[in-house]
């Protein structure tokens, strides 16, 4: 089920959690240097796309843009194609974490002081046998670049997984492939709220209401600050149904290969 599903310009992977574990595993064993970067593409990176051109550019060039959010699954339906299934932050932790043959080597980078450290804590407990590299609070400035890079070079890691909160960590990662890649990194994902979550620090939606895709009425519950943040999901649905009005995304569709972007 490999290709791409274009909404409002912004190309969402089209795959399932086996096929993402197993392009995972492919890009861990590959002798290349080259690093692969992920996004976790939901309604409002679509919506800040449309308002910053380089977000925009960095969305075009990850390696995979994976669909967070039910509004994103949605929206693909709307415009006559289907993706199989969300793949969020945390999943994409949960499927590394998991991983034994390759194994990979994980470094926790962002959140809060001491939230990456205990969401590495709390991997370790569910996930036996995984690899925690290390973990840093960390910042996106420029001058906080050299501590980072050392430390994620020292550790010896191959995927790190980065928690600044977007479009901050998504563009910070696109801006130091090259030193990511000479530190070692294979695989980089911006997770935004992940370590919050996996730290056990804010509590996640029961699987019920995840699989009925109230997660978002969840959360704005639990954080009523994220009210602002909620205002472009009608803009969004608005948008949506333009496009598919006037037939300009109607099952904008590409394929790919099972082991590039």
């Amino acid at each position: 089920m490999s290709g791409k599903v274009a909404i409002l310009g912004v190309q969402v992977n089209n795959r399932t959690r086996d096929e993402t574990l197993h392009l995972l595993s492919a890009w861990l064993v590959t002798d290349s240097p080259q690093i692969h970067q992920i996004a976790t593409v939901n309604p409002e990176f679509i919506m800040m796309a449309r308002r910053d051109s380089s977000f925009a550019r960095v969305l075009q060039s990850v390696d995979m843009a994976t669909p967070d959010g039910i509004g994103v699954l949605l929206a693909a339906r709307v415009l006559g194609h289907r993706l199989p299934e969300r793949l969020t932050g945390v999943d994409l932790t949960e499927i590394l974490a998991s991983m034994d043959n390759p194994r990979p080597n994980l470094y926790l980078l962002g959140a809060a002081p001491g939230v990456a450290e205990e969401a590495g804590m709390r991997l370790k407990m569910r996930f036996p046998g995984v690899q925690i590299a290390g973990a840093f609070s960390g910042a996106p400035d420029d001058d906080t670049v050299p501590e980072i890079l050392g430390r994620i070079r020292a550790s010896g890691a191959d995927t790190l997984l980065v928690a600044f909160g977007a479009p901050e960590q998504d563009k910070w990662i696109a801006r130091h492939r090259q030193e990511l890649a000479a530190c070692g990194i294979v695989i980089a994902i911006g997770v935004g709220g992940t370590f919050d979550y996996l730290s056990g620090r804010v509590p996640r939606a029961p699987r019920l209401i995840r699989r009925i895709g109230l997660e978002w009425l969840y959360r704005l519950i639990r954080q009523p600050w994220r009210w602002r943040r909620q205002l472009a999901l009608p803009q969004f649905a608005a948008l949506v149904l333009w496009e598919r009005l006037t037939g300009k995304g109607k099952a904008s569709v590409t394929s790919h290969g099972s082991t590039d972007k």
